[in-house]
């Protein structure tokens, strides 16, 4: 079964998103982000630009096949063509359709009361289909 985790309380969650697709990349993981046309463009900036010493390679939905082949992360607004199945970061407000193809499922949440309610629906959608959560709370972290 899929494992499901909720990252919330991120104070910049486009931020977190690209140390978080830092880590996994430098664990070996392939990930795909799955979200509106305007986050990921938003994203893909952030993901070139994020750190001076790091870079985390990437691609966008309408890249050419040999670059989404040699991709470890996958930009996309849908899941219908993506290149693998590993893990799932989805900053979108609708639980993806297919997110129970991949492995593990990462939902990330700001700390914008909007952003919180909008989680709090994927949530349940989640748990009425029989799935554990694991959560973690990022402002325990930054507070540590």
């Amino acid at each position: 079964m899929t494992e499901v985790a909720f990252h919330f309380n991120a104070p910049d969650r486009l931020g977190y998103a690209c140390r978080l697709l830092r880590k996994a990349v430098g664990s070996g993981a392939k990930v795909v982000v799955v979200g509106p046309p305007e986050t990921l463009q938003e994203l893909d900036s952030l993901l070139w630009t994020f750190s001076a010493t790091d870079f985390v390679p990437h691609c966008l939905a309408d890249s050419e096949a040999h670059v989404v082949a040699a991709s470890p992360v996958f930009l996309s607004p849908e899941l219908e063509s993506t290149p693998h199945r590993q893990v799932l970061l989805n900053l979108g407000e609708r639980v993806p359709a297919g997110f129970d193809q991949f492995e593990r499922v990462i939902e990330l949440v700001g700390q914008e009361q909007q952003d919180r309610q909008i989680a709090r629906a994927r949530w349940k959608q989640y748990t009425d289909r029989g799935y554990a959560i694991t959560r973690h709370d990022l402002s325990l972290k930054a507070s540590e």
